[in-house]
């Protein structure tokens, strides 16, 4: 299923410089929006936005200019991050793929990408312009205006970001002097300074183009909410669920192997015609006056709030309880309450005067280690919009359903879109005049390239082998199968409350008669009944878990969280045991019981050390490693890394281990004791260690390529030199990337449809300075099938790059819950199931008992 675009905390909005210079006292800070700033040109007194609030100091100013000068291009807003990815090159490192990465095995198919080449881009050199103010000026826009007076010098191609000026042309002098005056008369010395040339191939013009780029969809009338572009003017409303959608686009210029290109993908962003006072309003009625404080920070914490004045995201990290609209803030040099602020800035009535106030802490500072931290942004319940979906929501199949219709763009449908957008910017006379203006040009179709289908694996289970079906799931062709091999299952627990008995003993029936055929031997339960709450509930734990025990199955009556992070906390930490929660709705629909019964079984054989099924996998001597990491908001914010470690040769038995970190801590660290304890697990598990180890690391956002690159792989490689000096296995290591925009369309009789799994795209979209991949492995029943990106940024295993990727795609089909193809190798699935059990449930390092059993599916 495709997420929808799930605020992330990127999207905290950056203030204005100038918001802390007091401590939050009853006299609050001032509001987050800005003012809608004066047209260029329209000059205000000393640098003082009309209208714009800033209680500013002489240090603040100067601690700003300081900080400016330091700011690279592109570090303001944007996609940044992927800019510091493009700094790496690992490719040259490697010699086995110098000359070509591609591999060769499998049917060629054509498809096409969302990809727009840009055919035509400026062959002079930009030069970069360092402009400094004196007196110096704080507001951005005034600064523009005042830089823009001189267009007969500058000429009317430029770019300015309020410190760096860009433009096509030399000035005579390196350094030019001009003089503005400011609308109260003040006079103004602007300083224009040389600083670098850059030639059209340089990093720093690509990032220029995508802040040309944005001009683009600025000129469109689209809106910025967080990375991506959205058009307010265009919304689909379903308001039987009081939602909205904004339709918009991601964008991304890069170099990629043949040419810089236009990568674009259609996103949606969810708005709920709620406003967070509703919400509160609700959950007062719902839990009363005295639990309310503590349920409405637990639910509202966290959450991405859109305030639509002036269409910017903030993620609520606190509430302030003792400030309502009343309360003021020094803005310029008097005081003015929030109520008066937001009615003369934006014209908004606050009908509610006792509501109490959000605090956003934002993020940025103004350079990257310029000026001192911006201060909290205070913002209105009244005046925020809810973003994206809760939980429930998501749990709610109308809902889903209803937004899917929207959201959910088959391949034809998005094709059109993306055609109909680069369509809208060539038909645009100011947008094409903007463009011309720089000298850039877009093709106007999507990017022909022509990709590889693997051939179908055969999957063993038992005495049996099938190859898959198209649809990428073998679960029909493997009813009824015996596994490679199931523990007997002699000692076990079925735990139940009195309404769900009949359900219970009807489970423990059906699996009795599921697991012969499975050749899953298995003892009847000792059945417990407990009371529905949940100290009942961990008192039957601690009375009837022994040490002999080898399963407990514990019948939930309902999907509260509580009661379930207690018995997996109790199970995987005090008294560690292989457990398996189901809800009692899911076994109460007699005509579905013998395939959930299934699943179960299933589930529990591999959680007691069990192997379902294999597929062949050549290489000898090999230990496959995954890592993935969740980030612990309960815990204070620490973050879990896991690591998965193949121990056999079919890839069927794995040792994980799991590692808590305090906040600021590198995850590497603990995870180097762990790959040093897995390396021991394959010691003694085959008498030998690997001789060749392959890690996917999974989890890795964009600009942090270059600390995988520099800090991990070498971290990684001190765990190796800890099992002795003389041993040095062959290493490859990879980023395995899945929140990604590139899109691939398969032309097939005429029709434009979703790739098939397997399909290997690895030329023309890949990085020339990377030895990268893309693989299509799963089937999606509908929408647009995502591929996933793999990065091989470390390689000593010699390996072709048709063998990497033909072993990556075997991986895809070894995740034991999933009778299918998945998204990622089986590892990185695994290790992502580990961390998040224990960053949503036990917040502590499992027992060791279960190291080598897959205790947490």
């Amino acid at each position: 299923m495709q997420p929808f675009d799930r605020p992330s905390n990127h999207h905290a909005e950056a203030q204005r410089p100038g918001q802390h210079t007091a401590p939050m006292t009853s006299q609050a800070r001032e509001p987050a929006p800005a003012a809608p700033p004066p047209a260029e040109g329209e000059l205000v007194g000393r640098g003082r936005q009309k209208g714009a609030p800033g209680p500013y100091s002489a240090e603040a100013i100067l601690q700003i200019s300081g900080g400016f000068q330091q700011v690279k291009l592109g570090e303001r807003g944007g996609r940044r991050r992927d800019f510091h990815d493009a700094g790496v090159n690992t490719r040259q490192a490697m010699e086995h793929v110098k000359d070509s990465k591609s591999g060769t095995s499998g049917a060629a198919i054509q498809l096409t990408a969302n990809f727009f080449r840009i055919v035509s881009r400026p062959q002079w050199v930009l030069y970069q312009y360092h402009v400094d103010f004196k007196p110096p000026m704080e507001a951005r826009r005034l600064r523009s205006a005042l830089l823009f007076h001189h267009e007969e010098v500058l000429g009317s191609a430029r770019s300015f970001d309020g410190a760096l000026l860009f433009l096509p042309n030399r000035l005579h002098n390196k350094e030019t002097v001009l003089h503005s005056e400011t609308r109260n008369g003040e006079k103004v010395q602007i300083t224009v300074t040389l600083t670098n040339e850059l030639p059209p191939t340089s990093p720093v013009c690509i990032q220029f183009y995508n802040i040309i780029f944005r001009r683009i969809l600025r000129i469109l009338d689209m809106q910025q909410i967080g990375r991506n572009y959205y058009n307010p003017k265009d919304p689909l409303n379903i308001p039987q669920h009081r939602l909205t959608i904004w339709p918009g686009y991601t964008t991304t210029i890069l170099r990629y192997e043949s040419s810089i290109m236009l990568c674009t993908d259609v996103s949606h962003k969810v708005l709920r015609s709620e406003t967070v006072l509703d919400f509160m309003a609700n959950l007062r009625q719902k839990c009363g006056n005295q639990r309310f404080p503590e349920i409405c920070t637990k639910e509202l914490v966290g959450l991405i709030v859109l305030t639509k004045y002036n269409n910017k995201t903030y993620r609520i990290d606190d509430i302030a309880w003792d400030h309502t609209p009343n309360n003021t803030f020094t803005r310029g040099d008097k005081d003015i309450s929030f109520k008066n602020y937001y009615k003369t800035q934006y014209n908004l009535d606050i009908t509610d005067g006792n509501q109490v106030l959000l605090v956003s802490h934002v993020k940025k500072a103004m350079g990257p280690s310029g000026g001192p931290p911006p201060g909290p942004a205070m913002l209105i319940p009244e005046l925020c919009y809810l973003t994206g979906l809760t939980d429930k929501m998501r749990a709610d199949y109308n809902i889903m359903k209803d937004l899917n219709t929207h959201t959910k763009l088959e391949p034809e449908q998005r094709e059109v879109r993306l055609n109909r957008f680069v369509s809208n910017i060539h038909t645009n006379t100011d947008a094409q005049a903007e463009l011309d203006k720089w000298g850039l040009n877009f093709d106007k179709q999507l990017l022909h390239l022509t990709g590889r289908v693997l051939p179908a694996e055969r999957i063993f289970q038992g005495p049996k082998s099938v190859e898959h079906s198209w649809a990428a799931d073998w679960s029909k062709e493997m009813r009824g199968m015996p596994l490679i091999s199931s523990p007997p299952l002699e000692n076990w627990l079925m735990l139940y409350t009195r309404r769900n008995g009949n359900e219970a003993q009807s489970l423990l029936q059906t699996l009795n008669r599921v697991s012969g055929p499975l050749g899953f031997r298995m003892q009847r339960a000792v059945m417990i009944e407990y009371e529905d709450h949940q100290e009942s509930l961990v008192r039957a734990l601690q009375q009837n878990v022994g040490p002999h025990t080898q399963m407990v199955v514990v019948v939930l009556p309902s999907n509260r969280k509580d009661k379930y992070d207690s018995v997996k906390k109790y199970l995987c930490v005090d008294c560690p045991v292989p457990s398996q929660c189901v809800v009692s709705r899911t076994i109460s629909k007699p005509q579905t019981l013998m395939t959930v019964a299934t699943k179960i079984a299933l589930q529990m054989a591999c959680k007691m050390g069990g192997e379902l099924w294999s597929v062949e996998i050549p290489l000898k001597q090999l230990m496959i490693v995954g890592i993935d990491c969740y980030h612990d908001t309960l815990a204070g914010k620490r973050s879990i890394g896991a690591l998965v470690a193949s121990l056999n040769q079919g890839m069927s038995r794995w040792f994980s281990k799991c590692v808590l970190q305090h906040k600021g801590q590198e995850i590497m660290d603990g995870l180097k004791m762990a790959l040093s304890a897995a390396l021991k697990a394959y010691l003694k598990f085959n008498n030998c260690l690997p001789s060749r180890i392959i890690v996917y690391r999974d989890g890795v956002g964009d600009g942090q390529l270059h600390s995988v690159v520099s800090y991990e792989v070498s971290q990684i490689m001190d765990s190796i030199k800890s099992m002795g000096h003389d041993y040095v296995p062959k290493l490859s290591v990879v980023v395995v990337k899945k929140r990604i925009s590139s899109r691939f369309f398969a032309h097939i009789n005429g029709k434009v449809t979703n790739p098939p799994p397997g399909t290997i795209v690895d030329s023309e979209v890949t990085r020339p300075e990377w030895y990268d991949f893309y693989i299509v492995s799963q089937a999606v029943r509908s929408g647009s099938v995502s591929p996933t990106h793999y990065n091989v940024v470390y390689d000593t295993s010699g390996l072709k790059p048709d063998h990497m990727q033909r072993l990556t795609y075997k991986l895809c089909h070894m995740y034991f819950n999933w009778q299918g193809i998945i998204r990622v190798p089986a590892p990185c699935q695994y290790a992502h199931k580990l961390a998040f059990l224990v960053g949503q449930s036990i917040h502590r390092e499992p027992g060791v008992k279960l190291d080598d059993l897959l205790f947490y599916l």
